[in-house]
């Protein structure tokens, strides 16, 4: 992790003299994400997996995304995004987890808010930005059994993650049409983070509509519970910039 840091920061320090921006710009949008989960949840040494044992699936996801960018040399535009992952399911766990095992409900509530520092080293018809993330990840996975009574296990994952920022787009000149993609990603000492799209746009006036493919990977401990989980699906959204 610190290796990315200081080579992502090492970047930033190049790339600031040369960021350009015209003009000052606004934006936010919202968007609907319909994503599959896989993976596996530990407490302790006990293992569960979260689409087989537990079948969870889909409630909400909810996206929120605002930027700032600016001509003011040096000085990094800003971004904020926030992500609310919420799924339910019913299962069976055959091998005892966390001491509950059998018929169970569970529910797993993730969210994600970022702030991101970052440069606008290309702008024109190729944009390119480079920047850091810092991530609060809070997660937390909560299997009942179904008898009255039964036991109930929490695994919960908490802390705020440096990540490195990367965003690309190449618009076809005097179409409003664009392609792109977006990363977050961090690796260190076992635990990873990645998180990245990759979209069609078409812009209108002040209004951005977008459509494409989103993917989160969380390997992440947090004392003795453990999220190991993939996220992926189609996205569409909505926007306005000024």
């Amino acid at each position: 992790m610190r290796k990315l840091i200081l080579a992502i920061g090492g970047s930033l320090v190049i790339a600031a003299p040369v960021a350009t921006a015209d003009v000052v710009g606004v934006g936010a949008n919202v968007s609907y994400w319909d994503s599959d989960l896989s993976g596996k949840a530990g407490k302790n040494n006990d293992v569960v997996d979260v689409e087989n044992d537990l079948d969870l699936e889909s409630d909400t996801n909810a996206n929120l995304s605002a930027y700032l960018e600016h001509p003011i040399p040096l000085l990094p535009n800003v971004r904020l995004n926030y992500t609310r992952i919420e799924q339910s399911g019913t299962g069976e766990i055959s091998t005892e987890f966390d001491q509950v095992s059998g018929d169970v409900d569970s529910d797993l509530d993730l969210s994600q808010f970022d702030v991101t520092l970052y440069y606008e080293v290309l702008d024109n018809w190729v944009n390119l930005d480079l920047g850091l993330t810092a991530r609060d990840l809070d997660g937390e996975l909560v299997v009942r059994e179904q008898i009255l009574g039964g036991q109930v296990s929490k695994t919960k994952v908490d802390g705020v993650i440096p990540m490195g920022y990367l965003a690309a787009r190449f618009d076809l000149p005097l179409t409003g049409v664009s392609v792109g993609g977006e990363a977050n990603l961090i690796s260190f000492d076992g635990d990873s983070v990645y998180d990245y799209n990759a979209y069609g746009q078409y812009e209108l006036s002040l209004l951005q509509l977008r459509a494409g493919y989103r993917q989160i990977s969380i390997d992440y401990e947090d004392s003795d519970d453990r999220l190991d989980i993939e996220l992926g699906g189609p996205f569409v959204s909505a926007g306005l910039r000024f």
